[in-house]
């Protein structure tokens, strides 16, 4: 287990790695900038002891330019240190914003079994919080690392240049400060991996309370899910707590050895300058190089902290982005609806393999047929729907429209034959021209205007302050949810689609408007294949062809006046509906 989490981190590093690839150039001018501020930097110290030394020495004219020389080292320094943080700024922002993107064009193409199998709140806290962690990290990473790294080797050259008895007392001592923080750099890693988790749980739980907070306050559920808050809120805590505790350590440990580092310096250099080996400049210039020499570790122990949470964050978005996409199929033909007549043969399909749910299904319909499903819930109805839409595929058997393989044409010229109202609608933020115009960018004015009509929305839009130019959004508390389904439903008719698909397209709306609903679903289905799941079985009688389904199974096929007639499941349906 420890060898395969090492391994991991290996391989995430190695793709973050491969992410800072594309701005080679804006990185060789980081590292430029770093070197030079750095080189500048260490430049100082040694101009300071030299101007020392002109003043103990009365030499004006040298401790004047040593003045000049000290005040252009730091213009130089603070100018291209300027330089790397624009660099590094851009590094890290331009990778957060790719990384950002790549993940939500593989959202669009990940298949609907990954949504529906995973909380929403942790799929959108791996693409907005843990990007900005890694963003952080890099950012922190980029600052630092690099000035720190090239500080420490630039001022042991400069201290074994001054005197090279006093730089041997900090090399000796300098593998102790690197072994603590690498030592506690490995225990905080798994430790903010597992905050990252707890973060994204936290961030599903908050999202599905949100979404459902009607449900929770009908049901009495407030403090039920107080307590679920607070249990995932202190586990949180808890490992946040533990992963900054021993990320803190890293800090105090690595001062307390350049402590001893400085102390070592300034006894070493003392004698060596009470014994005339080296100047009183020199002792100030080496005093200055060992304090410039502890500094990037304290500094570095900070990045490795940041590194540590920005690696277990993209860990978690490298995971998010193996995730399998559905298979590309933009090489397949395009599907072109000619007749609209379906075919399903032997299809076999099930959720999670033990628990077989559509077992035989076989169907044969004629083009421009209207065809019901019915039956108990969870029977298979809405899954059929999914398995027509090609949204999930069937383990076996296969569907075919107009004599063509579902399989063989691409998804979305199959899904663009159908025209699709669900029982559970949804808005996107915008205004109600561009909702209703969702499958029809390029519709005009008259033709919105015209579906809203047919399905009475025009009294509800005039009465908005803004009409059709009015923003909504799917939470939005003025609008119904049978106003949301009306919108939902002006939407499909105003793509006049090929075939149609009402899985429950009218639960929302009362009885008086949708029985003028039905009227216009009628004249929409004129000529149309058209399939339709109901619970209120009045709204199907029509039906050319109704499929009672149980159990996955189809248990009766015909007309209403059959199974009247006949009796049976149906029957028995209907009549519970209306023994009132």
């Amino acid at each position: 287990m420890k060898k395969s989490r090492v391994s991991d981190r290996r391989g995430t590093m190695k793709r973050v790695i491969a992410c800072i690839k594309p701005y080679r150039a804006v990185l060789t001018l980081s590292l430029l900038s770093a070197l030079i501020s750095s080189v500048s930097s260490l430049i100082f110290p040694m101009l300071t002891g030299k101007a020392i030394d002109a003043i103990t020495g009365g030499d004006g004219s040298l401790f004047m330019r040593m003045m000049l020389f000290m005040a252009a080292s730091a213009l130089v320094t603070a100018l291209f240190q300027y330089l790397m943080n624009l660099a590094n700024n851009r590094i890290a922002y331009g990778i957060s914003r790719e990384i950002r993107g790549k993940a939500f064009a593989h959202l669009q193409r990940l298949p609907l079994s990954y949504i529906d199998s995973h909380p929403h709140g942790d799929i959108v806290s791996r693409i907005v919080n843990d990007t900005d962690q890694l963003s952080d990290g890099l950012l922190l990473g980029f600052t630092q690392l690099f000035t720190g790294v090239v500080t420490i080797l630039g001022t042991l050259i400069c201290m074994f240049a001054v005197n090279w008895v006093v730089a041997l007392v900090v090399v000796i001592v300098t593998p102790l400060s690197i072994f603590t923080a690498s030592f506690i750099a490995r225990k905080t890693f798994s430790l903010f991996y597992k905050q990252s988790e707890a973060r994204g749980e936290q961030t599903a739980f908050i999202n599905e309370m949100i979404t459902g907070a009607s449900v929770v306050s009908a049901y009495g559920m407030e403090e039920e899910n107080q307590r679920r808050f607070d249990e995932i809120n202190s586990r949180w805590a808890h490992l946040s707590l533990l992963a900054t505790f021993y990320s803190s350590l890293t800090n105090p440990v690595t001062r307390f050895v350049n402590s001893l580092v400085y102390m070592g310096v300034a006894l070493s250099g003392g004698i060596s300058a009470l014994c005339g080996i080296m100047s009183v400049g020199g002792l100030a210039s080496i005093l200055s190089y060992a304090s410039q020499y502890t500094k990037p570790f304290n500094e570095i122990s900070g990045v490795v902290t940041e590194f540590q949470n920005a690696l277990a964050s993209a860990e978690r978005l490298f995971r998010f982005l193996d995730e399998k996409e559905e298979s590309p199929d933009d090489a397949l033909p395009s599907f072109t609806l000619r007749e609209g007549k379906v075919d399903v043969s032997h299809v076999r399909f099930s959720y999670s393999p033990d628990k077989e749910l559509i077992k035989d299904f076989s169907i044969s319909v004629r083009p421009g047929m209207h065809v019901a499903i019915v039956g108990p819930t969870g029977s298979g109805k809405t899954t059929l729907i999914n398995l027509l839409m090609r949204f999930y595929a069937p383990e076996s058997g296969s569907i075919s429209i107009d004599g063509q393989a579902a399989t063989s044409v691409s998804r979305t010229s199959l899904r663009k034959s159908f025209g699709m109202v669900l029982q559970d609608t949804w808005l996107k933020t915008g205004t109600i021209r561009e909702n209703i115009a969702l499958g029809r960018p390029d519709a005009s004015d008259e033709e919105i205007r015209a579906a809203a009509e047919e399905c009475h929305l025009g009294s509800f839009i005039s009465s908005l302050p803004e009409g059709y130019d009015s923003v909504v959004s799917d939470d939005s508390d003025g609008i119904s949810a049978g106003q949301k389904q009306l919108l939902s439903i002006a939407r499909v008719m105003l793509t006049s689609p090929g075939m149609l698909i009402l899985d429950e397209a009218t639960s929302s709306i009362d009885t008086r408007t949708e029985m003028i609903i039905q009227e216009a679903f009628m004249h929409l289905m004129e000529g149309r294949t058209a399939f339709i799941v109901a619970h209120r079985l009045s709204t199907i009688r029509n039906a050319d062809l109704i499929l009672v389904v149980k159990d996955g199974d189809v248990i009766e096929s015909g007309t209403h006046s059959e199974f009247m007639e006949k009796g049976g499941f149906y029957a028995s349906m209907y009549s519970s509906q209306f023994r009132a």
